[in-house]
């Protein structure tokens, strides 16, 4: 059997350990790409384990927020933890949105633990052909 180590796991798990599960003071950061396709950019979240509903997510002018709290699953006096490694808590992320994205039409849509955002780009910023008009006579400056 193959066994695949990772020197920093341990790091990253005790890390995890001594500052705590995120609070909604003191949120953790969740991982997120972001990528422009055709006329709207779109904002993924990896939020494995959060049901829909423990997902907040608001708009003020050009801040975007998504809160979303993973909580431990319910156990019985039964049950003994033999391994714990998933973070739970209160995880956040703010992004500054520029003024060219239409914040009003955001879609969202969850599904296998990723939350994906897409935020269309406003008309006012899309490229736009301006017409020439052509004059009929010429205009003198005297002075």
């Amino acid at each position: 059997m193959l066994m695949r180590t990772d020197p920093f796991r341990e790091l990253d798990r005790l890390a995890q350990q001594l500052m705590g599960p995120g609070t909604w003071s003191k949120p953790s950061v969740m991982p997120m790409d972001a990528y422009r396709e055709g006329d709207e950019y779109v904002v993924a979240f990896d939020l494995p384990g959060v049901t829909a509903d423990a997902i907040d997510i608001d708009v003020e002018r050009n801040m975007l927020t998504v809160k979303a709290e993973r909580r431990p699953v319910a156990k019985t006096d039964d049950v003994q933890m033999e391994l714990s490694e998933r973070p739970l808590g209160v995880f956040s992320r703010q992004i500054v949105l520029a003024d060219t994205l239409d914040t009003e039409h955001i879609k969202a849509d969850y599904d296998a633990g990723v939350l994906t955002l897409r935020i269309p780009i406003a008309e006012r910023a899309k490229p736009r052909k301006i017409s020439i008009g052509v004059g009929t006579g010429h205009k003198e400056i005297s002075g």
